[in-house]
C-alpha cells in the first residue's frame, strides 16, 4: 500500500488533469468516484490503474467493509484528507476515488453480432443526456453506443456519474467519421432510423427486429443534414400533451424502450 503526502506528487497532478479532457486523452483515464461506482467497476472486472482513498471512507455507512474489500488490491494509495479534497471534484465526497483505463470497443466485434441494436449519437452534447442515454441502453441491453465528434466526452465526470455504473458494462464505440460509419452499416443491411418531428411515423409502427441503428442527434439542432440524408426511415414519439418535444436523454429512452419491448 502506497502512501502520497505531498500534493506535488505527480501522481496527483496527474488525477487533477483528468478532470480535463486533454489530460483524459493524454492519460488514457478517467476518474471513478464513489463507493458504488468503484464497486461495479471492480465487479465488471474493469481495468482500474488506482484506487485512492482516505480515512474519511471508514466513517461512512458501508465504508469498513469497502475498505476490507479494496485493501487486498494491489493499487490503492492513501492520501491525508487535505489532498484528498484538493482532488476530489464533489461537494461532499466519500473519501475514495479510482483512475481507471478509457476503453472504447473495436468495431469489427459489433459488426459480427446477428442483428445488433446500436445507439448513435449525433453531437449529444450534454453531460446529463448522455450519462442517462448510457444508464438506459444498459437496462434495455442495448448491444453498444457510437460516439462521434462533437459529442460530450463520456468519461467526463459528470457522465460517468450520471451513468451510475452502466459505464462499466455498456460497450462504448468511437468514430470520427459518422457518416461512413453508417454507410458501412448499411452496407450490411442494418437500418437507419433518426428521430424527427415531421415527415416520421410514430415508433409503435415500425418493425424493429432487425439490425438497428437509431440516431440521437443534438440537443439544439436535431440530427444533421447528412445523417438524415442516410436514414431509411424517420420516426417520432407521439405526444398528445402540451410539450412540443422531449429532451434526448428522454427521448432515447423511450424509443429504447420500444425496441427492448419488440425484441424480447
Amino acid at each position: 500500500m502506497l502512501e502520497i503526502t505531498s500534493i506535488r506528487n505527480p501522481l496527483i497532478k496527474e488525477i487533477k488533469s483528468l478532470y480535463r479532457k486533454k489530460g483524459r486523452i493524454k492519460n488514457n483515464s478517467f476518474i471513478i468516484e464513489g463507493m458504488k461506482a468503484i464497486e461495479e467497476a471492480i465487479d465488471n472486472n474493469y481495468p482500474i490503474k488506482n484506487i485512492i482513498y482516505t480515512d474519511q471512507i471508514l466513517k461512512i455507512k458501508d465504508g469498513e467493509a469497502f475498505f476490507e474489500r479494496i485493501k487486498k488490491l494491489n493499487n490503492i494509495i492513501y492520501v491525508p484528507n487535505n489532498i484528498f479534497k484538493d482532488i476530489s471534484d464533489t461537494e461532499n465526497p466519500q473519501g475514495v476515488l479510482g483512475v481507471a483505463e478509457i476503453k472504447y470497443n473495436e468495431m469489427r466485434e459489433i459488426k459480427d453480432k446477428e442483428e445488433p441494436f446500436l445507439v448513435f449519437l449525433d453531437g449529444v452534447q450534454d453531460p446529463g443526456n448522455m450519462g442517462t442515454i448510457i444508464r438506459t441502453a444498459d437496462a434495455f441491453n442495448v448491444d453498444g453506443i457510437i460516439i462521434t465528434d462533437g459529442c460530450v466526452d463520456p468519461y467526463n465526470p459528470k457522465v460517468v456519474r450520471a451513468t451510475m455504473g452502466s459505464i462499466f458494462r455498456v460497450p462504448l464505440y468511437y468514430v470520427s467519421d459518422g457518416i461512413e460509419e453508417l454507410k458501412s452499416f448499411k452496407d450490411i443491411n442494418m437500418s437507419i432510423y433518426s428521430t424527427s418531428l415531421t415527415e416520421s411515423i410514430p415508433i409503435y409502427e415500425v418493425d424493429f427486429n432487425e439490425g438497428v441503428v437509431l440516431i440521437i442527434g443534438n440537443e439544439s439542432n436535431g440530427v444533421s443534414e447528412e445523417i438524415f440524408s442516410l436514414s431509411d426511415k424517420l420516426i417520432k414519439i407521439p405526444m398528445i400533451g402540451g410539450a412540443e418535444s422531449l429532451n434526448a436523454g428522454v427521448a432515447a429512452s423511450i424509443i429504447m424502450y420500444e425496441v427492448m419491448k419488440q425484441r424480447t
